[in-house]
């Protein structure tokens, strides 16, 4: 089986990543890499041996020379170019959201289909263990029916501040809130029908990144189904972990609670601070990376080789793009949102 030649946009920290996994999968073979800052993109292309490097995706796409892109821009970028790769007959993995307005929802999923390509968001939050085993009790029955559930995705403020220069084009709903309600909708298998969200900011603008802190976020599902989503970026930055993540499964017949935040398979103490190192997203064990944020990049290469189905359907991703939408209206309207999602099945 030829290897898939993978063509990369985005050369910051998550477009090293994916380079990285694309080098030691051996049904991957990345070329090329693409970025605006036309620097960035020929150091990523050094360093990891792809033979050509762009500033612009015009020119990578006349160039041509491979079959898939890794859109892997800050979230409120994608749309142009996930439409101008489809129109090239390119595959895509297309980090997430889908995209960050209706218009653009729409207009990916409908280039997608008429150019008969292959896309999947990276929404990798299937890909966890406790997530999954939590998936495995509500397949064999042992919560019945879910009832209610309560997700907290939280992150320290230092990812608002400094690791995302974009922070203020965003919302802390797209980065996480994304992840949440995938999972959500994954656990439940059922659409949600309306939202109703509040929301608060002044701590990040006080920090000079003008954005929403917080949002809580009630989503009602057709089956009667209920689910509390908590998502924000104002937990302080001595917090052992960047994410604060908790989510409990209330069903008819059982629970689950997971606290994926703090664990005690590795902890780190100094005089000065306490550490809860990663092992689980994202690390790396003999120079090879690892962790369950890279498993679903490794699923997109092997799906697309294989002509299996994608763990997240486009139709998934159109969904939650649709979905936090909504609650973005909510939160600004003060009152319930009912979710349209226009021939999205």
């Amino acid at each position: 089986m030829e290897p898939i030649r993978i063509a990369i946009v985005g050369a910051g920290t998550w477009g090293d990543t994916h380079a990285a996994i694309y080098r030691e999968h051996p049904l991957a073979h990345p070329v090329a890499v693409c970025d605006l800052n036309e620097s960035r993109a020929g150091a990523l292309a050094e360093k990891y041996g792809l033979p050509k490097a762009y500033a612009r995706v015009d020119d990578m796409l006349s160039d041509g020379g491979f079959d898939a892109v890794s859109i892997v821009t800050p979230d409120h970028l994608h749309a142009d170019i996930a439409v101008q790769c489809a129109h090239a007959g390119k595959h895509m993995l297309i980090e997430k959201p889908l995209a960050t307005t209706r218009e653009d929802v729409f207009r990916i999923v409908a280039a997608i289909k008429k150019n008969r390509v292959r896309a999947m968001v990276d929404l990798h939050n299937r890909w966890s263990p406790p997530f999954s085993a939590a998936k495995d009790y509500i397949a064999a029955g042992k919560l019945g029916v879910l009832r209610s559930a309560y997700f907290r995705l939280n992150d320290v403020k230092w990812v608002a501040t400094d690791m995302l220069p974009w922070a203020a084009s965003s919302s802390i709903l797209w980065f996480l809130g994304s992840h949440s309600f995938d999972t959500l909708q994954w656990l439940f298998q059922d659409r949600v029908t309306r939202v109703y969200c509040v929301s608060n900011r002044g701590v990040l603008d006080g920090l000079g990144v003008p954005t929403e802190d917080v949002f809580l976020s009630t989503l009602e599902f057709s089956r009667g189904g209920i689910a509390q989503m908590e998502n924000g970026w104002i937990t302080p930055n001595a917090n052992p972990c960047v994410n604060d993540i908790k989510c409990n499964l209330l069903g008819d017949r059982g629970m689950v609670a997971i606290d994926a935040s703090h664990h005690t398979l590795i902890q780190y103490y100094s005089d000065e601070k306490v550490a809860v190192p990663d092992v689980l997203v994202r690390h790396t064990i003999h120079e090879r990376v690892k962790g369950f944020a890279y498993e679903s990049i490794r699923s997109f290469v092997d799906a697309l080789a294989q002509g299996k189905p994608f763990v997240v359907s486009l139709e998934d991703a159109a969904r939650t793009s649709l979905v936090i939408l909504a609650i973005m209206e909510s939160a600004s309207t003060r009152t319930p949102v009912a979710i349209d999602y226009g021939d999205i099945p």
